[in-house]
């Protein structure tokens, strides 16, 4: 299948690592030209480094953080201005800290805020002039608590919702202008946030992290945690030209371990 992504230009957000880092990945050995950001310049030099070894198409990279509206416009003119119009946006954040109601206080709900909803918001505004003018993809990386809330994760379950909203919106405000819109969420695939989480709950509970690995893989039909670049290849379709009746639509990412519609 001809994904039609050579020399389509695409900006990753949250990069360095995980998700994005996949996301990235997969986009430029498809030939896409890769724009890659993180807050760490350091870990972001090197993964370009590493995706360029393998890519299609050309992949820079510039540090910023997302919960700065004037790192957000500068990323995006930087973009622009060494890789071109902006055909492909994918918005993707590191999750908030866990916790209950009576855990979080004001603090820890405004920088969730900040990271994980309006940054979104941000971006797609600074993106938009080009998408406007050339159509193209926004695709939203949530969580599985778009479906089905996690306990412990009160302001992921809370803010992950938001987007699933603000998708759904702008599907249908964006079409006119063939700018196609979905939201990804992924379920427990192998990265540093899972193992984040997993941690959290082991020491809640007080026993060893391999125990709540097996307890979810054994929750997970098909009995394991996902790759990233299992994830990365949805993304990668729905931002391609080979996905041009798609929008508007949240998809799953996780081995059917939820049990939502």
């Amino acid at each position: 299948m001809d994904l039609r992504l050579k020399g389509k230009t695409a900006l990753v957000i949250a990069s360095s690592k995980g998700l994005g880092k996949a996301i990235g990945q997969q986009l430029a050995e498809e030939g896409c030209d890769v724009m890659l950001t993180s807050r760490d310049e350091q870990r972001l030099q090197l993964t370009r480094q590493e995706i360029q070894a393998t890519a299609q198409g050309r992949v820079d990279c510039h540090p910023c953080d997302i919960t700065r509206p004037d790192d957000i416009a500068a990323l995006v003119k930087v973009t622009r201005e060494r890789l071109g119009p902006i055909d492909i946006l994918i918005n993707n954040a590191g999750g908030p800290p866990g916790g209950g109601f009576e855990q979080l206080d004001d603090q820890a709900w405004q920088g969730a805020f900040e990271l994980n909803l309006i940054s979104y918001v941000r971006i797609i505004r600074e993106v938009l002039p080009d998408l406007k003018r050339n159509g193209g993809r926004i695709i939203n990386v949530t969580s599985s608590s778009i479906k089905q809330p996690i306990p412990g994760l009160l302001l992921s379950n809370v803010y992950r919702m938001g987007l699933l909203g603000l998708g759904k919106s702008l599907a249908e405000e964006l079409a006119p202008y063939n700018i196609l819109v979905n939201t990804v969420a992924p379920g427990r695939v192998a990265t540093d946030r899972t193992a984040y989480l997993d941690q959290l709950k082991a020491d809640k509970r007080g026993v060893a992290v391999e125990q709540i690995v097996e307890e979810a893989r054994r929750a997970i039909p098909l009995q394991r945690y996902g790759d990233p670049l299992e994830f990365a290849q949805v993304v990668t379709f729905l931002a391609s030209g080979a996905s041009s009746y798609v929008t508007g639509s949240a998809i799953m990412v996780d081995g059917g371990m939820v049990k939502g519609y």
